[in-house]
């Protein structure tokens, strides 16, 4: 490996030059991109004058609309971090978060790092150099907004010669640089067994099983960006969704597709995309562990279809002039049990009896006196007396009367499950005071999702083509299928660890959740290489993994630095952990002192008394609340503690010990659990 840094007074002078000219390279790309922001701007002024069809014209200003935003939007930041020279003469790419040309029609100064021939950069090996001769990777200074002088060195793998090399100090330098801010992308870092996952087919659904520090929710945006460059039309037609598992969450992440050009992406909560109510009600954990039970999903649907009545229907009787016409109460009968036996949505199968029964008179209109005219067949199907007949067979119902209906009525809540809920399940279903209405009743976070599974029987909620579903292992059955119905005909990027499963209902096998979540032959990938967890940080998580109980591959570290200290408080928890911040400041980057409920508040007091909070570094944050997110420096307050917190405390634990990106700091009072 060749490296050139102008900071080093060894560095040979042909390497600076070439440096010189990398960075002559940049100011040429900044002047291009530039030209084509001002070209975008252009296009969105003129796009109105466009000659073209009414659709046709709205597309191309919706494309033009969206490319200028896209690259308004564009973070300030080096415009390319690497570049392949092929083995064939004088054929070299600079590779980059977006391509960027002097024309459209011109070679590009910088290829998007989705392009084909991209993929050669983070595929290629001295083992297999795909036509490459030299790999570069170029170092730029930390934080910079992409001026040309922030470019500080470079290094070459001469792939072609065979050349065999670990990751580069810029490949390291990159990997463990400081976690300030938001989420960034790893364009840059994406390592081979990532790649695939990125890059694979928009019709195939894909289940990660990612170990910390695997780089699983980074791989989930990036092979959403992928998809959204390889599949624009197919993508724009049917929606993108980013769901992640809280706002807090979807914050830290939302940076990372606008920095690879891609704005037009929801990113959302489950509850969010489900949310018919305002949550003004909570449940009791065990009435909330019944609501999230897959079982559910049947004892709704018997309370739905319980209300159509097929066995009770009446003679249908339509004035028609000086004629009537007479539906019996028999053929409406027969009629509910063929449209039942279709097993179509609830609201598509109670248009469809109205359809049977207007084309049963139809017939005996046109038998009697000929074809009848379309605003004679419209009369009749808005007739009240067709309606009525419809609503007593087949009733219109929202989500919240079947639901409200179900658990504030014990006869209706057993007739619906029977077979399926005990005595003692179904008596926790049931409100204590039924509302006077179901508009005044208090639904629960659990309530959104029932409320949400009745109306997917109403009809089909509007999918997406393609939908990346973060932290799944916590999601329930019943979560699962809310997800289901919202991809039905595309497909699921689910990532998640089995080992961070912190909810009550949380997976234990994969091949089950991915059942749930309607893709049940979906591939199940692990990611084990751990490139954000110190391997002392993550040796001592994976001590936790024997007393989960879940099946997960071990994760090994390809990290030597870091620094995990244990430190006992000696009978003083908060000024052990004061203590302990007061160190953590000495370095560079963000702390998180992440404890038990119960040790929160005068862990905040301590710290605040001592001058050390409020600070833009410094982070208080309750162990439930951790997940997915990452900090340079970790002080865990009382595992013991954690442990006994939740009936999952173990989990927890797991979580809060690898959300260290540098550092981690073990303060304790009382016996470790490991």
């Amino acid at each position: 490996m060749t490296t050139a840094d102008p900071a080093d007074p060894a560095a040979p002078e042909d390497l600076a030059a070439v440096l010189h000219q990398e960075r002559a390279h940049h100011d040429n790309c900044r002047t291009a991109l530039a030209a084509m922001i001002e070209g975008a701007d252009l296009q969105v002024v003129t796009g109105a004058d466009v000659s073209a069809s009414g659709a046709d014209a709205e597309v191309l200003g919706y494309e033009f609309r969206s490319r200028a935003k896209a690259l308004h939007e564009l973070p300030e930041g080096p415009l390319f971090f690497g570049r392949l020279d092929f083995v064939r003469e004088g054929l070299a790419h600079h590779i980059g978060r977006l391509r960027i040309s002097e024309h459209p029609a011109a070679p590009p100064l910088v290829v998007d790092w989705r392009a084909p021939v991209s993929r050669a950069f983070y595929q290629a090996s001295a083992h297999d150099p795909q036509g490459v001769a030299v790999r570069r990777r170029f170092g730029w200074a930390p934080g910079s907004r992409g001026d040309s002088a922030d470019l500080t060195g470079l290094e070459d793998e001469h792939l072609a010669r065979g050349e065999s090399t670990g990751p580069g100090g810029i490949l390291t330098s990159e990997i463990e640089r400081p976690r300030v801010g938001p989420m960034r992308d790893i364009a840059a870092t994406i390592q081979p067994e990532q790649d695939d996952l990125v890059r694979g087919d928009l019709s195939v659904s894909v289940c990660v099983q990612g170990a910390p520090g695997t780089g699983k929710t980074a791989v989930g945006l990036h092979r959403a960006a992928y998809l959204l460059y390889t599949h624009p039309r197919r993508i724009r037609h049917s929606g993108m969704l980013i769901l992640g598992p809280s706002r807090t969450f979807l914050a830290y992440i939302a940076e990372v597709l606008p920095a690879l050009g891609e704005t037009e992406v929801r990113q959302s909560t489950l509850h969010d995309e489900i949310a018919r109510h305002p949550v003004t009600g909570t449940d009791p954990d065990r009435t909330a562990a019944v609501k999230h039970d897959v079982r559910m999903a049947e004892v709704l649907r018997r309370a739905l279809y319980g209300r159509v009545a097929a066995e009770r229907a009446e003679d249908l009787v339509l004035p028609d002039g000086s004629y009537r016409w007479r539906v019996s109460g028999d053929e409406q009968t027969a009629i509910v049990r063929e449209v039942l036996a279709e097993r179509l949505p609830y609201e598509v199968g109670r248009e469809r009896v109205r359809g049977r029964i207007v084309r049963r008179i139809q017939a005996r209109a046109e038998r009697r006196s000929g074809p009848r005219p379309g605003s004679w067949l419209r009369r009749i199907e808005r007739a009240r007396a067709v309606s009525a007949c419809v609503d007593a067979v087949w009733p219109k119902v929202t989500p919240q009367e079947v639901l409200a209906g179900l658990l504030g009525d014990g006869r209706a809540l057993a007739r619906a499950a029977d077979g399926l809920l005990d005595a003692a399940e179904q008596e926790a279903l049931l409100w204590a005071r039924p509302p006077r209405s179901p508009r005044s009743a208090r639904w629960s976070a659990a309530d959104a999702v029932l409320l949400d599974e009745i109306a997917g029987l109403l009809a089909h909620p509007q999918g997406y083509g393609h939908v990346v579903v973060d932290e799944a292992q916590d999601l329930s059955p019943m979560e699962c299928r809310a997800v289901a119905r919202r991809v039905r005909f595309g497909s699921l990027t689910v990532l998640g660890d089995l080992a961070q499963g912190t909810t009550a209902w949380a997976a234990r096998s994969w091949r089950a959740q991915m059942a749930h979540l309607g893709k049940p032959d979906a591939a199940i990938v692990p990611l084990t290489t751990g490139y954000r967890v110190p391997g002392a940080i993550l040796a001592l998580a994976n001590r936790l993994l024997d007393r989960l109980g879940t099946d997960v591959p071990r994760a090994r570290s390809l990290r030597r630095d870091g620094a995990l200290t244990l430190r006992p408080a000696g009978g003083d928890l908060p000024a052990a952990v004061v203590s302990a911040v007061r160190e953590a400041l000495t370095h560079e980057g963000s702390v998180a002192v992440v404890t038990a409920a119960c040790h929160t508040t005068p862990v905040h007091e301590a710290l605040t008394g001592a001058g050390l909070a409020p600070s833009p570094r410094v982070t208080v944050v309750p162990a439930t609340a951790v997940k997915g997110l990452e900090y340079d420096h970790v002080i865990a307050v009382e595992p013991a503690a954690v442990t006994e917190s939740d009936p999952r405390g173990l989990h927890h634990l797991y979580v809060v010990l690898t959300r260290a990106v540098s550092r981690l700091d073990v303060v304790h009072g009382r016996e470790l659990p490991w």
